[in-house]
C-alpha cells in the first residue's frame, strides 16, 4: 500500500467512530475537518496568521475557509494572507459609493506597500464606512495587521505573494477604468476575445501560477514534473474557475454596465449587450454562451488534469483543488440547461449539492477509479483543446 493511500485509510479509521453520530453536514464536515485535523502536522493552527485575521477570513468567505483548514500547514499561512490582501483589494474596488479615482489611489498605495516600495501608512476607515458587510469593513481596518504579516514570511515566500497580489490588483485597476462611467443605460463591453483571456488570467490564472509554485517549494520540491505543464495547467485552472463566474454573474454585471463577453464575438452573433438576455434573442445567444461554458469547461478539464499530475500522498492540495473544479463543472451543467430568465435567477449550485461533492471526494479519494469518475464531462472540453 503506498503511502499516500496508508494516510488515508488510517484518517478514515480514525475518524470512523465519530461517523455513527453525524449526518448531512454534521458528516460532511466531521470528515473534510476531522482529515484536517488528525493527521499528522496538520493541527489548525494559522501559524503566523494571527487569531484575528483567521477569524476575518472565516467571516469573508467561509467557503475558501473551508478549503483553507483542508490545506497542509506548510502553505496553510501564505495562501490564507494572499487571499485575506486580494480580497482587500478586492473590496476597494468594489465599493462603487467612492468615486472612482479615491478607489484607484488607495488600489495604488496599497499596492506599493505589498511591494514594500512605500512604506506610508495606510488609513481606509472612509472606505470602511462605505461597506455593508461588517467582515468587508474589517478587512479595510484592519490592512496594516494584514501587511506586517507579509513581512513575516520568508523572503522566497513574500515574492510570490507580492507578485500575484501585483497581477491581481493591476487587473483591478485595468477593470475600473475600462467600465468607468458604465451603467445599465450605458453598457461597456470588452472588445475581443484576447481581452477575455487576459481578465482572466489577470484575476485568476495567476492564481493557479502562484498556488502552484508555493506548493511546489513547499511539499514535494523534489518530485519530478513536467513543470512547464503543471504551471500551465494551473493556470487554465483559475481561468475556468473565473470564466464560470462571470458566465453565472452575467445578469448581475449588464445591470453594472459591464459585459464580460467581447464585442467582436456579440456581433458575429448578431446580438448587443442591452439586448443580450431578452427572451427573443435566446435563439440568437444560446450558441454563444454554449461557445464559452465549453471554454470554462475545458480550461477545468485541465484544472482536473493538474490535480492528478499532484502526488497521490498530497490529499489535503489535491481535495482542495478537486472541490472548486467539480462545484464549477455542476454550475456549467446547470446553465447549459437553463433559460435566459433562469439565468437572471442566478444560478449557483445547493448546499446539498455541495455537501455531496465534498462527501464523494473524501470518500473516493483511496479509490482511484471511483475518484475519476467524480468529473464528468460531456466532451466538448477535449473539442475545446482540453483533455
Amino acid at each position: 500500500m503506498t503511502e499516500g493511500r496508508r494516510e488515508m485509510f488510517t484518517a478514515l479509521d480514525r475518524i470512523r467512530p465519530a461517523l455513527g453520530l453525524m449526518s448531512g453536514a454534521g458528516l460532511v464536515l466531521g470528515l473534510i475537518l476531522g482529515l484536517s485535523q488528525r493527521l499528522p502536522g496538520t493541527k489548525i493552527n494559522m501559524a503566523r496568521i494571527s487569531k484575528q485575521l483567521e477569524g476575518l477570513l472565516k467571516q469573508t468567505s467561509r467557503s475558501f475557509y473551508l478549503t483553507l483548514r483542508v490545506l497542509p500547514a506548510a502553505v496553510r499561512p501564505q495562501i490564507g494572507l494572499a487571499y485575506l490582501l486580494a480580497r482587500t483589494t478586492d473590496t476597494i474596488a468594489d465599493t462603487e459609493l467612492v468615486p472612482l479615482e479615491q478607489r484607484l489611489d488607495a488600489l495604488k498605495r496599497l499596492r506599493e506597500r505589498i511591494l514594500g516600495s512605500s512604506t506610508a501608512p495606510l488609513n481606509f476607515g472612509e472606505l470602511a464606512k462605505h461597506q455593508g458587510s461588517p467582515a468587508e469593513a474589517a478587512l479595510l481596518e484592519k490592512v496594516e495587521d494584514s501587511l506586517t504579516l507579509l513581512q513575516t514570511l520568508s523572503s522566497a515566500d513574500q515574492q510570490l505573494v507580492r507578485t500575484v497580489l501585483n497581477t491581481i490588483t493591476g487587473g483591478q485597476e485595468l477593470d475600473l477604468r475600462r467600465f468607468a462611467g458604465a451603467s445599465a443605460r450605458k453598457i461597456v463591453a470588452l472588445e475581443t476575445a484576447a481581452q477575455l483571456d487576459d481578465y482572466t488570467w489577470r484575476v485568476a490564472g495567476c492564481v493557479g501560477e502562484f498556488w502552484t509554485k508555493l506548493c511546489r517549494a513547499h511539499l514535494f520540491p523534489k518530485l519530478r514534473l513536467d513543470d512547464a505543464q503543471l504551471l500551465a495547467d494551473g493556470v487554465r485552472f483559475g481561468k475556468g474557475l473565473q470564466l464560470v463566474n462571470i458566465l453565472r454573474d452575467l445578469p448581475a454585471d449588464l445591470k453594472k454596465g459591464r459585459c464580460y463577453l467581447p464585442s467582436d464575438k456579440l456581433e458575429k452573433a448578431e446580438l448587443f449587450p442591452a439586448v443580450l438576455l431578452s427572451p427573443v434573442n435566446e435563439v440568437k445567444f444560446r450558441p454563444l454562451f454554449h461557445e464559452y461554458l465549453d471554454c470554462a469547461e475545458s480550461h477545468l478539464a485541465a484544472g482536473w488534469a493538474y490535480t492528478n499530475t499532484l502526488p497521490f500522498g498530497q490529499f489535503r492540495v489535491r481535495l482542495a483543488c478537486a472541490l472548486p473544479i467539480l462545484i464549477g463543472m455542476q454550475t456549467i451543467e446547470k446553465m447549459r440547461i437553463a433559460s435566459v430568465l433562469d439565468l437572471q435567477q442566478h444560478i449557483k449550485v445547493s448546499r446539498s449539492e455541495v455537501r455531496g461533492i465534498m462527501l464523494r471526494s473524501t470518500l473516493f479519494y483511496p479509490l482511484p477509479r471511483m475518484w475519476q469518475k467524480l468529473f464528468f464531462s460531456t466532451g466538448k472540453a477535449v473539442a475545446s483543446g482540453g483533455k
